[in-house]
């Protein structure tokens, strides 16, 4: 696994690039990206090029033995082209304008932006595309970040008329999908079809999915058009785009059919402050970030882009974003690193080389402070170099257990949630802190993913479910966990004619009849377990696996069903009842389980196995009985990483 940083030579005195080159160089860094947010010095003014300032740092990183990953960077258009073309901007959701003055100032729908998104690319590519520094490509720079990913323009609006066209053919065709006998919502021609914006009440379901759908097409579109220019001018190079973290507004599957590299850009602290997480687990991995965040992710995407992965930018200190912004334990840095190399990463780069003394991001850290004194990763940096140069390259291990992710599953949650906190990604989320928890590794796939080679398949939630799956899915052997809501709709988001699961009735042997969303407090209580938020009520001839008492009328009501390999969830289930739930299904499986001691988290290569201390006290983890390891100790510190050699 290679390391590497991201450097703004544009942001410092030409006169420091060769002593930044060469420390990099000493730290044990091998790539630097560049470039994502330098159009304005790029092309000062329309039509004029200043290459010579790229150039020389290109030159610099390279004479100091470095590699570069050059980016496009059209997440910042410069203000020239806004004045030039001022309808590029993106509309929210409130009807304004999107403006200049910080980034992602721009509609993925807008046909002259992506017309000057190609330009520059093609510049890009003409002038670096055989240049022996350039390794590899970045596409402009996380997609939909800001809430960008959802434009209301007019140019929106006019190319989602010719994807529903496209998508239905005739307007009777979309009037029927979508229901707009309902309401009197009926158009006479897509020329009216306007994006779902200002209505007065909720807009129709079926015109939110599909405009969402239409949206997450024309990110996958603006990227390909920027990939197929690098593929032609700069063959042999990896092309690769940076996603984020808890991230579902496109989808990454799409996009990733066209990237040699998925990376993303890894934030532990910042997403345990931002996202559902409980006050008492942001207090207890304040330091540290949840266990699963930063490996759910490692795990995602990898499932995006062929198996090949990495960190692009990896968070080296505190960050600027959050409501609150800690520093990391001291070996927090080194052990988010090597956890990647555990999963496969075939890099990680530091976000960023020197902390900026100016601008939005001046709080975020650097491996350098803004006076380029090392800061505190810098030297767990060249920690993770020496254990790299120990233990060689990794090949990930075939994990046993696949769980199905879907970005649609998400949107449809989102537009339709019927509960307030129905999350569908913490629910995902969850099942996969379950298999974690009992030192499982496990691989995040589509449902378009092939299934036969794993032990256990777990479908957290698939409220559409696609053609062909549950013809799928029968072929399996192997136990399967369907969870809350799946087959609940059909693809324009109606209720099936069989009601829900659908197309997956057969399979697990049930009907769901009705559906309840559950406030805060309100739980059905079984044996050790609860379930909350969501519950359906079922008929089917099956014996519930798991019951509970209703409060109501003091009846036995099911949550589990079992039939043959398949088990289906009728609730939001607990950590307890998943907990039940990987335990049975491990068993049946014949995978090995492990009892994993509170903060530790598990991860085994094809020659090592790497043991992760997210607690912020000491364990002991020689009930592992992995035996004496060749990095760290099995009395781990807090932030440690152990790791055994596998015999």
């Amino acid at each position: 696994m290679k390391l590497g940083c991201c450097y703004f030579p544009e942001h410092w005195p030409e006169d420091i690039w060769a002593d930044d080159a060469r420390r990099m160089h000493e730290m044990g860094l091998s790539l630097v990206r560049i470039g994502e947010f330098a159009w304005s010095r790029i092309e000062p003014e329309a039509g004029r090029f200043d290459w010579g300032w790229l150039d020389r740092a290109i030159k610099v990183l390279a004479d100091a033995g470095l590699k570069v990953m050059l980016c496009t960077p059209t997440a910042t258009p410069p203000k020239w082209l806004v004045d030039q073309m001022p309808d590029m901007v993106a509309i929210d959701g409130q009807g304004r304008p999107r403006g200049f003055g910080s980034r992602r100032h721009y509609c993925f729908s807008h046909r002259g932006y992506r017309e000057q998104s190609r330009r520059i690319t093609k510049a890009l590519a003409e002038r670096y595309g055989q240049h022996p520094a350039i390794t590899a490509w970045q596409t402009d720079n996380e997609y939909g970040c800001h809430d960008t990913v959802l434009s209301f323009s007019k140019a929106a609006a006019e190319c989602f008329r010719e994807w529903c066209e496209a998508r239905y053919g005739t307007v009777d065709a979309l009037n029927t999908a979508w229901g707009n006998v309902f309401w009197s919502m009926e158009y006479r021609s897509f020329d009216e079809i306007e994006p779902p914006l200002l209505t007065v009440t909720e807009a129709n379901p079926s015109h939110w999915l599909d405009y969402r759908r239409f949206a997450s097409d024309q990110v996958v579109s603006f990227n390909a058009e920027q990939v197929a220019i690098l593929r032609e001018l700069s063959p042999g190079r990896d092309v690769t785009h940076n996603f984020m973290g808890f991230f579902t507004e496109f989808d990454h599957y799409d996009v990733g059919r066209d990237l040699d590299v998925a990376t993303w850009d890894s934030y532990p602290l910042g997403f345990l402050e931002q996202f559902w997480f409980s006050d008492e687990e942001k207090r207890a991995y304040f330091r540290q970030g949840h266990p699963d965040i930063a490996a759910f992710h490692h795990d995602l995407y990898r499932g995006c882009s062929k198996g090949r992965w990495g960190i692009i930018e990896q968070q080296p200190g505190p960050v600027n974003w959050a409501r609150f912004n800690p520093a990391p334990l001291d070996g927090m840095v080194a052990l988010w690193t090597l956890e990647a190399m555990a999963h496969g990463a075939e890099f990680v780069s530091y976000f960023r080389w020197r902390q900026a003394p100016f601008a939005q991001e001046q709080m975020h850290a650097g491996l350098l402070r803004p006076d380029s004194v090392d800061a505190p990763a810098a030297e767990e940096a060249r920690q993770v170099r020496d254990v790299i140069e120990q233990i060689g390259e990794q090949e990930i291990a075939s994990a046993k257990a696949a769980l199905v992710f879907s970005y649609e599953a998400a949107w449809v949650c989102g537009i339709q949630p019927q509960g307030k906190s129905f999350r569908y990604l913490e629910l995902v989320y969850e099942c996969y802190s379950a298999l974690r928890r009992r030192g499982l590794d496990v691989d995040i796939v589509s449902a378009d993913a092939a299934l036969g080679g794993y032990s256990a398949v777990f479908i957290p939630s698939l409220p559409i479910v696609p053609d062909g799956l549950a013809e799928k899915l029968g072929a399996l052997v192997c136990p399967v966990l369907i969870g809350p809501r799946s087959g609940s709709k059909s693809e324009n988001l109606t209720i099936p004619d069989n009601l829900a699961p659908g197309a997956l009735e057969d399979l697990v042997g049930l009907k769901v009849t009705r559906v309840e969303s559950l406030r805060g407090g309100i739980t059905g209580v079984g044996d050790g377990w609860t379930v909350s938020r969501w519950l359906e009520e079922t008929e089917s001839g099956l014996t519930p696996e798991f019951t509970f008492e209703d409060g109501q009328d003091k009846s036995e009501r099911g949550v589990v069903f079992a039939k043959g390999n398949f088990r289906y969830c009728a609730a939001w289930p607990d950590r307890s009842l998943l907990d039940l739930l990987v335990d049975r299904i491990a068993g049946e499986a014949e995978l090995d389980l492990l009892t994993l001691p509170e903060g530790i988290r598990i991860r085994r290569s094809a020659s090592h196995t790497f043991a992760f201390n997210y607690a912020a006290h000491p364990v002991d983890v020689n009930a592992l009985e992995l035996g004496e390891p060749i990095v760290g100790s099995n009395q781990m510190e807090p932030a440690a990483t152990s790791i055994w050699t596998i015999a």
